[in-house]
């Protein structure tokens, strides 16, 4: 009985448990919504710098600076859409009465 269903014994015992396999797919998520973040604030400081050359007239290209704007913009918005949609998940979850 060394094979189960086309799996050795070994790759039994080399699987990982569910709780690992949701614990790596929390920290995956994490990861990307921290990567997600990290990407928003970058594009923040984009914005920043771009609306820094247009106020002081060092601004080379106006449209590129404007693009750089509202893509912080929406960006921003979109990372605060998410931020509600989990927080309104989080308190659906909570008043769950198990």
């Amino acid at each position: 009985m060394n094979n189960i269903n086309g799996l050795s014994t070994a790759d039994l015992l080399n699987q990982k448990s569910p709780a690992s396999q949701t614990s790596n797919a929390g920290e995956a998520f994490a990861d990307k919504l921290k990567s997600a973040m990290n990407e928003v604030n970058n594009l923040q400081v984009d914005s920043e710098k771009a609306m820094s050359d247009i106020a002081t007239g060092q601004v080379k290209d106006l449209h590129q600076a404007a693009l750089a704007i509202d893509k912080a913009e929406i960006s921003m918005k979109l990372m605060l859409e998410v931020r509600n949609k989990a927080l309104n998940a989080y308190k659906e979850i909570s008043r769950t009465q198990i």
